[in-house]
């Protein structure tokens, strides 16, 4: 486990973080495709926080695409970095982030993240924000749609419907389960949002959320634990 500091001239007001993000969001790539679904690597980063402790856990799970076994995993631990604000959280764990997937032993491949890319109000979430930063293909795939309107899709697995910011199509609603809600879908760097969307089905064979989530989400949950409560 590697343990971060936050780094020097890290954002500490929101104007702050809201010039970063203008100024990044410039360097955002919207015109490739990116790699396909279900091949090379596809690796999954999550955060887990204790406030009162001031800890934030990070984990990065790369996955052979195909197979969706784990390749190689990494953590990383350190401080909270920024309070919390809607539509900032990504300057909360980006250092953590950061730290584990440079901890991994091999190429992260596409990297998803829990959470937005273009689907924010600033068009520039963690996924667009990681993207840029460390130059991965990112999407974003998140549990609920922000403050964005959708129509719900048909009830089939694969289904979808534009997620809307006004006359703005930022992301998708995509049925990754029949019956069941569905997740949504922004592209963050390097990736078309059919792509995006393609990958997302692919990685949810069995479950709603896709597996890179599911397995970052127990890895940084364990790794908070170790760091909050060390054994005697």
């Amino acid at each position: 486990m590697t343990t971060v500091r936050i780094p020097a001239g890290w954002p500490a007001t929101e104007e702050e973080a809201r010039a970063v993000q203008d100024e990044l969001r410039e360097r955002v790539v919207l015109d490739e495709p990116g790699p396909p679904a279900g091949a090379g690597h596809v690796t999954g980063v999550d955060v887990a926080y204790d406030d009162a402790r001031d800890v934030v856990a990070a984990a990065a799970v790369v996955l052979d695409a195909a197979s969706l076994g784990v390749v190689a995993e990494a953590t990383a631990v350190g401080r909270i970095s920024f309070p919390y604000v809607p539509g900032l959280l990504a300057f909360r764990e980006m250092p953590t982030v950061l730290a584990a997937l440079d901890a991994l032993p091999c190429p992260p491949g596409l990297v998803v993240c829990d959470g937005y890319g273009r689907a924010h109000p600033r068009r520039f979430g963690l996924a667009a924000h990681l993207g840029v930063l460390t130059g991965l293909p990112t999407i974003g795939v998140a549990k609920n749609p922000f403050t964005f309107t959708y129509d719900d899709p048909g009830a089939a697995r694969g289904s979808s419907a534009p997620l809307m910011a006004d006359d703005e199509e930022v992301g998708r609603a995509l049925r990754t389960r029949d019956g069941v809600k569905p997740v949504f879908v922004s592209v963050g760097h390097r990736v078309s949002l059919d792509n995006a969307c393609a990958h997302t089905l692919a990685l949810t064979p069995e479950y709603r959320l896709p597996e890179t989530t599911r397995r970052a989400d127990s890895l940084c949950r364990q790794a908070l634990t170790e760091a909050t409560h060390p054994a005697a």
